[in-house]
């Protein structure tokens, strides 16, 4: 082989091609001769500072760093008007409530519809109905306020199914006339539902910040 055709071949097994030619056979030239052999070494150099020259990569920080928050900042307003979204729900459900205690407890209050034989204790515990019909309806109008009220709210169902309990198993009163006093552990339920939702205060957003500022 002469010299064009091994430096021909050695450029081909370089550049990861078929040389066309035997490896021994190239071993043997450059081997024995020192051009080739030369030629070689300073092709194998180029080839290797070419194969490691750099690589000019852009970088992706700022971007990547700007779609996490963007991605952060819209699940934050998901959550928040999921948030807003129960307590609206929850605020009415408690003035539905206090609505309904009112309703109840004010005819007993003005002409005596519904007393029993004893109209001084029935008038007594209306007034108390009335009383917490108000309550619920302070912790509707004003949320932040719910855990205020709900040790009472939670005393008074604790207190009515654990007596309705007794004189049930007293067999001092069918179950039938107990089952409004469900209505007490509904109400002490919302009370705190409310009051969760309602814990955090929400976060002023960047225009009334921008405004308290200036």
């Amino acid at each position: 082989m002469t010299c064009d055709e091994v430096r021909l071949a050695l450029s081909a097994r370089l550049d990861g091609e078929d040389p066309q030619a035997p490896a021994a056979a190239l071993e043997a030239h450059t081997g024995s001769c020192p051009g080739c052999r030369s030629w070689l070494a300073h092709a194998e150099r180029v080839t290797r500072l070419t194969r490691l020259q750099p690589v000019d990569v852009p970088d992706l920080t700022a971007p990547v760093l700007a779609a996490v928050a963007a991605d952060r900042a819209a699940a934050r307003a998901g959550a928040a008007a999921a948030g807003r979204a129960r307590r609206q729900v929850l605020r009415v459900a408690v003035a539905v409530a206090a609505a309904a205690q009112f309703a109840v407890a004010l005819p007993i209050l003005l002409a005596g519809l519904g007393v029993d034989a004893d109209p001084h204790t029935s008038r007594e515990m209306a007034s108390f109905d009335a009383a917490l019909a108000v309550g619920f309806a302070l912790a509707a109008w004003r949320p932040e306020r719910a855990r205020a009220f709900l040790p009472v709210a939670l005393v008074l169902a604790v207190c009515l199914a654990g007596t309705s309990l007794v004189d049930i198993a007293a067999s001092t009163t069918a179950a039938v006339h107990e089952l409004g006093h469900l209505a007490a552990v509904v109400q002490a339920g919302l009370l705190w539902a409310l009051g969760r939702v309602s814990d955090e205060p929400e976060r002023p957003r960047p225009a009334a910040l921008a405004a308290g500022r200036g």
